[in-house]
């Protein structure tokens, strides 16, 4: 997905926000701000929106020398979450569509998401997601998908939003790998928070072999390549797997909210829809 010119007041909140979650001086800020805003200038034409954050975050990284700004807030949002697992339990037990439920239930984790918005609701999220239809509604597609695919290829999003994930897991009765970050950006789960959440316990954890927000092939290790090229089925959680494989011919299942305007305006959907969008490959492949 490109970048669109809405995307550029984001990336500015992004890039103050980043420096300060790390510490950085008011002189350091300014540079940050200053650098963002020259990036902007000469970004290519076909440059998707994780291409830019990905650029501010390593600058914020480089210029404060903080491996990692948003260590607290994962370290909350993951407390938070667990915080909510016997809420998830009950949820999951008076389920009439165990399946379903628990794509709901990961698509609400989605709301912890500081590239979209500085705050959330955990709480009116989850019951706003379990009771809204679906902006796009692939479930048809997975369950097809799930009676013929061995593995899962999960593609992890953001650090707390992991525990939602672990519900979706155990009810996809395949075994599971979950893709993580190699190393910290922004708020995105690495190997560290998806054990915080206990992934470890349901499924394999490997990374992308790099630092980047969603999953841009050409950044990421050979290995993560052969096993993307090699699944049968992917799941692919939030807004920064769109906007970095929505392009890619893959089978591939997009769980995500629509959290803002630029989103939901190339998806189609209302701003905050609940999404299970698969990709026209899997569609052609499982659609029935």
């Amino acid at each position: 997905m490109k970048i669109y010119l809405d995307c550029w007041p984001c990336f500015m909140r992004q890039a103050l926000s980043g420096a300060r979650r790390a510490g950085a001086s008011d002189a350091q800020q300014h540079t940050v701000l200053l650098e963002t805003l020259e990036q902007l200038k000469t970004l290519a034409q076909d440059a998707t929106p994780p291409e830019m954050g990905n650029h501010i975050h390593r600058r914020v990284r480089e210029i404060t020398g903080d491996r990692d700004p948003y260590l607290e807030a994962k370290q909350e949002a993951t407390a938070a979450a667990l915080a909510m697992q016997p809420r998830l339990e009950a949820v999951m037990q008076e389920a009439a569509d165990p399946l379903e439920t628990a794509a709901r239930l990961a698509i609400a984790g989605n709301i912890i998401d500081y590239g979209a918005a500085e705050s959330f609701d955990l709480d009116a999220t989850l019951e706003r997601v379990l009771g809204a239809p679906f902006g796009i509604d692939g479930m048809a597609v997975l369950r097809r998908a799930l009676e013929r695919v061995d593995r899962v290829l999960y593609l992890a999003d953001n650090a707390g939003e992991t525990v939602f994930d672990r519900v979706l897991i155990e009810a996809l009765g395949r075994p599971v790998t979950y893709a993580v970050k190699a190393s910290p950006v922004l708020n995105d789960a690495t190997l560290e928070e998806a054990r915080a959440a206990g992934i470890h316990q349901v499924a394999e954890i490997v990374d992308t072999g790099c630092d980047a927000m969603g999953a841009p092939l050409e950044l990421c290790s050979q290995a993560f390549r052969e096993r993307f090229e090699a699944a049968d089925l992917i799941i692919a959680k939030g807004q920064a797997s769109y906007e970095t494989l929505s392009d890619v011919d893959a089978p591939v299942l997009f769980l995500l909210q629509a959290k803002c305007e630029v989103i939901a305006d190339d998806l189609g959907v209302a701003t905050r829809s609940v999404v299970a969008k698969p990709s026209p490959h899997l569609a052609a492949r499982f659609g029935g």
